[in-house]
């Protein structure tokens, strides 16, 4: 594949918990990178100290003065609305951030004539209950969430601005990311919900039985298929970021019980409305294009997140 070549990236979202392991990697690989971000979700102590800061939500009619400023070659989009359950409560202000926000993004991103975009999405909200294990790109998209549907609707807008305007993009598809950084109280994250209660000696709620499964993958290696999207000429738009692999969240529990050393028993729950029973990506054509797939074992990356949240 063709590599592309930019130095000046925009990161929205990039004091967030993906977003500023991204923003770190790209520094780490030389680039010169600017941060959008409201701080309504992100953390100002995520931020790289050596990324230009813009205190800005993607709503406001004065992000394309930023563009203006920054010139950015390419845009890494991760600022978003992304919990579930609030979107299905607050299904206005979840599309007012995540569809109308994104199209304010990309009309900055068609007026300073952007090259590429790359974009966060969910494979696990857009595609549904799937229809067959584990999904491909191809799998029908049915969401059962506004978050699902918000997320989907992006790469509609993205596709247009491709036609209109030649802006490249590629669609990233996240499984159930975890990793250090990821904030157990404002954000959806079983893993990092888990640790905080039982390094609190508090008992955990498991919702369902705990028999669903998911694909978990962890942020640095989402941090490197951002990365390889960015550099990457691609034959596909959109692509799948997991590990390839089902873990209940009966065995997530099970597993950091035995990382942090604990006997806490949890507590069970209902079901939560929106939320798919079982899902887990194939990430063949990402690793086919984009060169990409995981590097880290769940069990390691359970022990380096755990390790974050003691630290």
């Amino acid at each position: 594949m063709e590599n592309a070549k930019f130095k000046k990236i925009l990161v929205t979202g990039g004091a967030g918990f993906i977003g500023s392991h991204v923003v770190d990697l790209l520094i780490k690989n030389g680039y010169q990178v600017a941060v959008v971000d409201d701080l309504s979700a992100g953390n100002r102590k995520n931020l790289n100290p050596k990324a230009k800061f813009f205190k800005i939500n993607i709503l406001s009619p004065k992000l394309i003065d930023i563009f203006s400023k920054f010139k950015p070659q390419a845009v890494i989009h991760h600022a978003a609305q992304i919990n579930v359950r609030s979107s299905i409560t607050e299904p206005i202000f979840d599309a007012k951030t995540n569809i109308l926000g994104s199209i304010n993004l990309l009309e900055a991103c068609r007026r300073i004539k952007i090259k590429k975009i790359v974009y966060a999405n969910s494979g696990g909200a857009m595609y549904g209950e799937p229809k067959k294990l584990p999904c491909s790109e191809n799998h029908p998209i049915q969401p059962l969430s506004p978050y699902g549907i918000s997320k989907q609707t992006i790469e509609h807008y993205l596709w247009f601005y491709h036609k209109l305007s030649g802006i490249d993009y590629n669609s990233l598809r996240y499984a159930n990311v975890y990793g250090p950084r990821q904030d157990p109280k404002g954000e959806a994250g079983v893993v990092a919900i888990f640790i905080d209660k039982l390094l609190a000696g508090e008992r955990p709620v498991i919702f369902s039985d705990g028999e669903q499964t998911r694909d978990f993958v962890f942020v640095a290696d989402v941090a490197e298929a951002n990365l390889a999207a960015l550099q990457k000429m691609t034959k596909s738009h959109c692509f799948n970021i997991g590990s390839g692999q089902a873990f209940s969240v009966n065995q997530i529990f099970k597993s950091l019980s035995q990382i942090i050393q604990t006997q806490i028993k949890p507590k069970f729950g209902p079901a939560v409305p929106g939320e798919v029973r079982d899902i887990v990506l194939d990430t063949n054509l990402a690793k086919k294009e984009l060169g990409w797939q995981v590097k880290t074992r769940l069990y390691d990356g359970l022990k380096k997140t755990v390790a974050w949240f003691k630290f």
